[in-house]
């Protein structure tokens, strides 16, 4: 008797008498993605292993791209913080690295993400409250008081001003004596997505994208360790999107970077093994395993078959998760914890690189130094007390696994080529593709919710009358004050000739084809300010402002 006739025995003389007892709980069970589940999937379902998953470290990558994964090396533990001045959230840096965190993540406040000074008017009220408020060259210093840039991987989460951050990170460095080239970490630096989702743009979209292409350019040669680019589907599915949207969207957008780096003059091989990529880690546990596998694989397939890519380190998918902010909620916070947990360890049976795991009171505000040292030990529990390291790719050959792998990847192959026929993933942005395909996902997701088709614990189930007795992170009104006088007291004190004959360079750089980064450094170290350098490419090359398409 063969499988299928064994399959076909069970469901007519075991299933059916226990469903005709108890019938299954809907008609119809689907992920969050629409992807249906099977009631049960046997090695039938399983086909072309050698082809679709390989070993790890080896194409197509689906199992991972490091031979030996966590047996060899955890992921990095990174914790997104920064809040007020540098110098307080040069504090939190050093209390995570004591507490075993193993590299850094910056937030920068709503002022700094979209090029201005915290002395602008358009700054006020705004400064410190949602990351660190970086203006200046001694801003940047004080953010990194007595932290050997040498020693720790920093990543960035900046994107329309990533060049001047990182010129500024470069320029740090340079004063503790560290050469570029011995410089690690990240730039998000990913544009598009601001345009599809999130929104601290500041330039129209060409000249944005030939920032980032002189930021590769430069980082190729002179800081080769350094990832030029995250390509974020996290915002993406922050905003409403789908699993399988997250993955299409994403290497849509990568897809982009890609071709527009070829059009700059770069060489494939050249640039892309810098390339990295930010996912998020949701609720459905298994659909997102799944979700990291094919993005793996999908990736591997584009850049070798679309790009003609030759080093294997440029068909590697390497992506660094953090969980998912949305899925927070103010009611119960402590269940936070939970949920951060098992997004975490969806990312880690996933195979990420890096981590960062929210804290549980960020629903309501500023995480408190307690609640991040929790949100950090739970990755730690993770890598150390549970064993799920221990074993490379360990749901690999799960019949459901593998068929999600599957059918994620196959709709988000779909969505490519629909933005393909639209012209690319820049023309999708410019009518509304990307952007109305997520508003109907998370309306579809807000109904499900309003109508109890979908369960959140503490939200529309199982709600209590509470009061919060979690202890709120303050933010000191007068760092904006401090912050406008350390501005005043830099302009006064700054060789004013240098900087305006610096700022007339920068004109005339912007309005050509040089590679603007070395004259970004030389800005900063110069004392020109965030705000001063964005106000002068905005008059060369204007300001984004979205359009509706109906």
């Amino acid at each position: 008797m063969t499988l299928k006739d064994e399959k076909a025995r069970w469901e007519a003389e075991t299933l059916q008498p226990a469903l005709q007892q108890h019938p299954e709980r809907k008609a119809t069970f689907e992920t969050p993605s629409g992807v249906e589940l099977p009631r049960l999937l046997t090695p039938e379902n399983q086909e072309d292993y050698p082809e679709k998953l390989g070993f790890p470290g080896e194409y197509p990558y689906t199992r991972g791209i490091q031979p030996s994964m966590y047996r060899g090396r955890l992921w990095t533990m990174r914790q997104y913080a920064g809040y007020a001045s540098a110098e307080e959230s040069n504090a939190r840096y050093r209390y995570l690295l004591a507490q075993g965190q193993s590299g850094l993540s910056v937030a920068f406040d709503l002022p700094t993400q979209i090029g201005y000074d915290a002395d602008d008017p358009l700054a006020e009220g705004e400064v410190g409250k949602v990351g660190v408020s970086i203006s200046s060259l001694e801003d940047m210093q004080r953010l990194f008081q007595d932290i050997p840039l040498d020693k720790v991987s920093t990543s960035m989460t900046i994107n329309a001003p990533a060049a001047v951050l990182l010129a500024l990170y470069i320029a740090v460095a340079k004063q503790q004596g560290i050469e570029p080239a011995k410089l690690r970490g990240t730039v998000q630096n990913d544009i598009l997505k601001e345009y599809i989702a999130r929104g601290t743009y500041i330039f129209p979209p060409r000249p944005s994208l030939r920032l980032i292409t002189d930021l590769m350019q430069y980082c190729r040669s002179e800081v080769p360790h350094w990832n030029t680019i995250s390509i974020s589907g996290y915002h993406i599915r922050e905003a409403g999107s789908t699993a399988v949207q997250e993955v299409a969207f994403t290497l849509a957008n990568g897809i982009a970077y890609v071709e527009a780096a070829l059009a700059a003059g770069l060489d494939v091989d050249e640039f892309a093994p810098q390339l990295s990529f930010f996912f998020n880690a949701h609720n459905n546990f298994l659909e997102e395993v799944a979700k990291f596998r094919a993005a793996r694989r999908l990736w591997a397939q584009v850049m070798r078959a679309r790009f003609k890519a030759q080093n294997p380190r440029s068909w590697m998918l390497r992506f660094h998760t953090q969980t998912a902010g949305s899925t927070l909620t103010a009611q119960q916070p402590e269940n936070n914890v939970v949920r951060v947990a098992v997004q975490a360890l969806a990312a880690v049976m996933g195979g990420t690189q890096s981590l960062h795991t929210n804290s549980m009171d960020e629903a309501l505000w500023l995480p408190t130094e307690k609640s991040v040292r929790v949100a950090l030990r739970t990755q730690q529990i993770l890598a150390h007390e549970t064993g799920a390291g221990d074993s490379i790719d360990p749901l690999a050959g799960s019949y459901l696994i593998e068929h999600l792998t599957d059918e994620i990847e196959a709709g988000a192959r779909e969505y490519i080529a629909r933005i393909d026929e639209l012209g690319g993933a820049l023309a999708a942005i410019e009518n509304q593709f990307m952007q109305n395909e997520i508003h109907n996902a998370a309306y579809a997701f807000q109904r499900a919710l309003e109508v109890k088709e979908t369960l959140v614990v503490g939200v529309n189930a199982f709600e209590v009358d509470e009061e919060i007795e979690l202890e709120p992170l303050q933010v000191d009104a007068q760092i904006e004050q401090s912050a406008r006088a350390r501005l005043a007291a830099l302009r006064a004190n700054r060789n004013a000739g240098r900087a305006a004959e610096l700022q007339a360079r920068l004109v005339a750089a912007a309005s050509g084809p040089e590679n603007l980064m070395p004259l970004l450094i030389e800005c900063v170290e110069n004392h020109l300010t965030l705000g001063e350098i964005c106000n002068t490419l905005r008059g060369v090359w204007g300001e984004y402002r979205a359009t509706e398409t109906p």
